[in-house]
């Protein structure tokens, strides 16, 4: 394996260094470098133009500038990185790591929510395939990858923020949407759930009526603008969360699973009774994560304890129960200052920019903050991978679950659950594996058109600056991290593929 790693690296080395020489001799014949100063009325104009030209070595054979380039990107390895500077005399590296680190920030979280939910609504359309939910799914799905990226931000600024925020002054529903709202709710569950028609009406009609007087219970507490979670919220939905999980990973039957996600619930909860004045009132970015991490160790220490003979599925069921534990503590304690954050910015989902100038919220608001601002990008970016994962998800299961073994699995006795997770689901992620790996690293190149009708200044908008002063310095940042992140990415897949498949390890 090692053998095989080592050599992938290096054709993968020898696939870049061409690549990139070929991206350099593009980017200086795409135009002219000084055709703004050509047309300036400038008195300095000349002087200008040597500054420039000796700046970018103009007047240099290009192979000597491209060695020049190529000299300052080997020094990263020896801690001497340097890529250049910009048409404006800017450094480089500067206004790459400001790019990488917003175009991280902007697609990480994007990507992450696209594939769990995109495999899960894949498997599901599977499961169900020809139902109401599968053609529902795919509809949407084949919707949202047909969609302009431009004109789907455009409806996300007009409605999602722009209406929301006029609507949040008063944050009140009108008795007539409550009743629409619950309507949908209810059609769209009887969809999901599907069976016979008696059950659809029973359960079209209960959801209905939930939500209805949920959303009314809400209006009369004000909850929209001053919501509230609590501890009992916590526990409620990580419990819930550890149940899903070890039904999912081990059965219900396994009572030791059960009981250690249960546990997991409980302590985590407890955990944040007795950290939450640390973590109210000297909260920092360190903290959070040195208690992520340790809330990690302790419930696969938990799952440990636990699990027996199904330690090793008690240890996953409980390490992502207290990972979802840890993410509702954070969100208990944003909702709680939610009304704060509404009082400093009473506008509060952002339609352009990564940030709001001059805020003056503490941690927590500050974090809100940056939460407002990704969020219209965020459901933009998962929306269109989610049709994406959902489409090959669902094939990929339909193909594998009309395997020879999988009807093996079944004459045998094995319970559906068993027959799906264990057998057809793992097989069915190695395809998968290949869009996932390639989808996450052509997003780290930066999603060009959201970042600009967003105005996030990412490695899309770095790539585009570069290109349109024909400046070489950022062009070639951007194809360094892009191309890096595409080797690393596609090494990523291919471990993977051993991972799930021993076959190939030979």
């Amino acid at each position: 394996m090692l053998k095989f790693i080592l050599r992938r690296i290096g054709v993968s080395a020898l696939v870049l260094l061409g690549a990139s020489l070929l991206m350099f001799i593009l980017t200086i014949n795409s135009g002219d470098p000084l055709g703004d100063l050509r047309e300036s009325n400038d008195p300095n104009r000349a002087q200008l133009m040597a500054e420039r030209t000796e700046r970018l070595r103009l007047d240099d054979n290009p192979l000597e500038r491209y060695w020049d380039w190529l000299s300052g990107v080997g020094g990263c390895f020896t801690g001497n990185c340097d890529l250049g500077t910009t048409i404006n005399g800017i450094d480089v590296l500067t206004l790459t790591q400001q790019a990488a680190s917003s175009t991280l920030r902007l697609v990480t979280l994007a990507t992450v929510l696209a594939i769990v939910v995109g495999i899960a609504l894949g498997i599901l359309t599977a499961i169900r395939q020809y139902s109401g939910f599968d053609y529902t799914i795919t509809f949407s799905a084949f919707l949202f990858f047909s969609l302009p990226v431009f004109w789907a931000a455009t409806l996300l600024k007009e409605y999602a923020a722009i209406q929301y925020n006029n609507w949040i002054v008063v944050g009140q529903y009108a008795p007539l949407t409550i009743v629409v709202v619950a309507l949908l709710a209810g059609f769209l569950l009887q969809a999901v759930l599907g069976g016979t028609r008696r059950r659809r009406l029973v359960t079209g009609a209960v959801t209905f009526a939930f939500v209805a007087v949920l959303l009314f219970v809400f209006n009369a507490l004000d909850w929209w603008r001053h919501p509230m979670f609590g501890i009992g919220g916590v526990l409620a939905v990580s419990a819930a969360a550890g149940v899903l999980v070890a039904a999912l990973v081990a059965g219900l039957r396994n009572r030791r699973v059960l009981y250690a996600a249960l546990t997991t619930a409980v302590v985590g909860t407890i955990a944040y009774l007795l950290t939450a004045p640390l973590l109210v009132n000297e909260p920092s970015w360190l903290l959070l994560a040195v208690l992520f991490v340790v809330s990690v160790l302790v419930s696969v220490a938990i799952g440990f304890a636990w699990g027996g003979y199904t330690r090793k599925q008690a240890m996953i069921v409980t390490g992502i129960t207290g990972v979802i534990t840890s993410i509702m503590v954070v969100a208990d304690i944003l909702i709680a200052h939610w009304a704060s954050f509404l009082s400093i910015k009473s506008r509060p989902i952002s339609t352009i920019g990564s940030q709001t100038p001059n805020f003056t919220g503490e941690f927590w608001e500050q974090a809100l903050d940056i939460g407002t601002q990704i969020l219209l990008p965020t459901i933009l970016l998962t929306l269109v991978s989610v049709a994406t994962h959902s489409r090959y998800t669902r094939s990929s299961m339909l193909e594998t679950l009309n395997q020879d073994y999988v009807r093996t699995a079944r004459s045998k006795g094995l319970s559906e659950r068993e027959v799906i997770v264990k057998h057809a689901f793992r097989n069915a992620l190695i395809p998968i594996t290949t869009i996932v790996a390639f989808d996450f690293a052509a997003l780290i190149g930066g999603a060009i058109i959201t970042e600009q009708v967003f105005g996030w200044k990412g490695m899309g908008a770095l790539f585009q600056d570069g290109l349109r002063a024909v400046d070489p310095g950022p062009v070639m940042a951007f194809f360094l991290v892009t191309g890096i992140a595409a080797v690393l990415m596609n090494l990523v897949a291919d471990i993977a593929y051993a991972a799930l498949d021993p076959r190939i390890r030979r």
